[in-house]
């Protein structure tokens, strides 16, 4: 499979541990399919600071191509993390800084050797889904976000991902009916512990989670949406390809950031440092 990650990139800061760590949604689903065994790349802008070319070698450790990303002066895009006890995590400040960019004729051009470019509702994207739909299948990542904001969106895009943790199984349900009448071949509504409820086709499938004692359940679910991707390119079944990717999410949640590589910070100014043990 070949699938190219397009948009947001952040460090993840944990000012209770001291350290950040790569991220973003676009960024970790290129991640997480590189380590599945997809050729994997990733287009956005990293910043020109010590955080930014700490995003940089993470990707290339990892094996994700870079071949259109940019550098653009300034500071890299970074969300603030905090944790309790139990792995959960929750947003602090943020900033998108040097990150939205608009995607030029010439990577239209190269997006046209992928399977799926993968972007979210944190990637600034939204008026350019027609354009990538033309040069490639879309997969969009929702999130939290109401009906008003994805609807207009739907008909350009081949796959959907919806966060709907607080969600009965009726409103699950219409969720999923509902996107997929507009147009994507396949839906995925994630429950947070009551799992997923998928669509793929005419396919219906209940995914419960996959039990876990959770270090950090930051990156779980693009490593879901990664997993699943790439188990359902590689011709499993929706039922085969869902539980892959629990127990592929599952092993995630165990691990530090959303898929390691930290770096320290300087605790007053939270300023990038040196590189810390994995």
């Amino acid at each position: 499979m070949r699938i190219c990650g397009l948009g947001d990139n952040v460090v993840d800061r944990y000012p209770q541990r001291g350290l950040m760590y790569p991220g973003g949604n676009a960024l970790n689903v290129a991640v997480h399919a590189a380590r599945l065994g997809a050729d994997a790349a990733y287009l956005g802008v990293t910043g020109s600071d010590a955080a930014g070319r700490h995003v940089r070698a993470a990707l290339a450790a990892e094996g994700v191509r870079t071949d259109r990303a940019r550098v653009a002066d300034g500071p890299n895009a970074y969300s603030t993390v905090h944790l309790d006890a139990a792995g959960n995590r929750t947003f602090g400040d943020c900033d998108e800084t040097v990150s939205l960019f608009v995607p030029d004729e010439g990577d239209l051009r190269w997006l046209r050797g992928f399977d799926l470019v993968h972007t979210s509702d944190y990637s600034g994207m939204e008026g350019q889904l027609a354009r990538l739909a033309a040069a490639c299948p879309v997969s969009f990542d929702f999130s939290d976000r109401p009906w008003s904001y994805a609807a207009p969106l739907l008909p350009a895009v081949r796959h959907a991902v919806f966060s709907r943790p607080d969600a009965d199984e009726r409103e699950a349900v219409q969720l999923l009916d509902g996107a997929r009448e507009l147009g994507p071949e396949l839906v995925v509504v994630t429950r947070g512990v009551r799992g997923a409820l998928l669509v793929y086709g005419d396919v219906v499938h209940r995914q419960p989670v996959v039990p876990v004692r959770a270090t950090d359940t930051l990156g779980a679910g693009d490593s879901f949406i990664a997993g699943l991707h790439v188990a359902l390119h590689t011709g499993h079944t929706l039922a085969d390809a869902a539980q892959r990717a629990a127990a592929y999410a599952a092993r995630v949640c165990t691990l530090p950031g959303a898929f390691g590589h930290p770096l320290a910070l300087d605790p007053p100014s939270r300023a990038p440092m040196t590189p810390a043990p994995q």
